[in-house]
């Protein structure tokens, strides 16, 4: 097992303990709630079995999955939101909640090389990822929900990497699903080209950073568009705010950044992100959401497991030693031809 860690920062066993603190929230059926007790919903369930699998907890993090092929509707969706014990509370058929889950499929399968896992996911996977291009729009975005055109730039960029991950899937089951690629590039260049597709949600750091940590921008367009809004979001040792407008910094936003700033090689600025943040880490390893900077108040009350999982997938990132830590800074390489098979399973 190869347990990160971030010199200064976080060591192997704190990341342990974070890790643990996500488990520790898991019910038996394998599903992971933001906190016990709590609402759950498939996008964070699956950032949650990513962290699990990050920490050793293989087995956890299969369970994760499983739950997701269990609960899969017939088209292909989710619900949004399940409250305790499973019961759905909003129906809502999120796309990004469905594409997200071949982004922790090809993880676990990074993690574990585990191609027997990958043959029982295949059928959810296809499913999912093509109740999502059904909702892409001529022009290349994808509408935020069934039935709902809107399409949200982060929603957008998140699915952009998990197209990019379903066709390594597809083809490493044999199966290959050219339309995915092309869905890919069709939304890529959307992101990239016709930001006027998207509702305007620019209050929001992460519209300025996931369509860089989605794949879909690279290079000196990510850079310039770092650059350009870096003043209005990041707090220096506080982390970053979750809206430009209000003075709160959340945990997961300000990783998420560090996992963006990762895939331009800016280490040492993602470095600086995750440290800022650790002021929101309890004892246990848990994170709360956020801190409200002007009366130093945490809100919400709640420690999340989904908080905790971008802390672990930024340390992994920047500790960088497993094939899996590059799930994010290589997202871009599965758009050239053949390129799922360049990428080493986990060893």
């Amino acid at each position: 097992m190869s347990v990160p860690e971030l010199a200064g920062v976080l060591g192997t066993d704190q990341i342990l303990r974070t890790v643990a603190a996500i488990a520790a929230e898991q019910e038996d059926s394998g599903a992971i709630p933001w906190y016990a007790g709590g609402q759950l919903d498939p996008w964070d369930h699956v950032e949650a079995a990513m962290a699990l699998d990050v920490g050793g907890e293989h087995d956890r993090a299969a369970a994760a999955y499983d739950w997701m092929r269990r609960t899969q509707r017939p088209d292909g969706s989710w619900a949004a939101r399940y409250d305790a014990g499973g019961v759905v509370a909003d129906a809502t058929a999120e796309t990004n909640h469905a594409g997200y889950l071949a982004v922790g499929c090809w993880h676990h399968w990074l993690c574990t090389g585990d191609d027997a896992f990958l043959a029982r996911m295949w059928p959810a996977v296809r499913r999912a990822l093509d109740f999502v291009t059904g909702c892409q729009a001529p022009g290349g975005e994808i509408g935020w929900a069934a039935g709902d055109p809107l399409a949200l730039l982060t929603g957008s960029s998140s699915i952009h990497q998990a197209l990019r991950y379903g066709t390594a899937i597809a083809e490493r089951a044999g199966d290959p699903q050219p339309d995915w690629e092309l869905a890919a590039d069709l939304l890529a260049t959307a992101i990239q080209q016709r930001p006027g597709a998207f509702a305007d949600k620019s209050r929001f750091s992460m519209d300025w950073y996931y369509p860089i940590l989605g794949g879909a921008v690279t290079g000196s367009a990510a850079r310039q568009r770092i650059t350009a809004r870096w003043d209005a979001f990041v707090v220096p040792d506080r982390g970053v705010f979750c809206v430009s407008d209000q003075p709160w910094v959340t945990g997961a936003e300000t990783c998420e950044l560090a996992l963006a700033l990762d895939t331009l090689g800016e280490r040492d600025a993602a470095a600086e992100l995750v440290a800022a943040m650790q002021h929101l880490r309890e004892d246990d390893g848990s994170y709360w959401t956020g801190l409200v900077l002007t009366d130093g108040v945490r809100w919400p009350v709640e420690r999340t497991t989904w908080t905790a999982a971008a802390v672990v997938l930024a340390v992994d990132a920047l500790h960088g030693e497993h094939p899996r830590s590059g799930i994010f800074r290589d997202t871009g390489k599965l758009s050239d031809p053949g390129a799922a098979s360049a990428v080493n399973p986990a060893r």
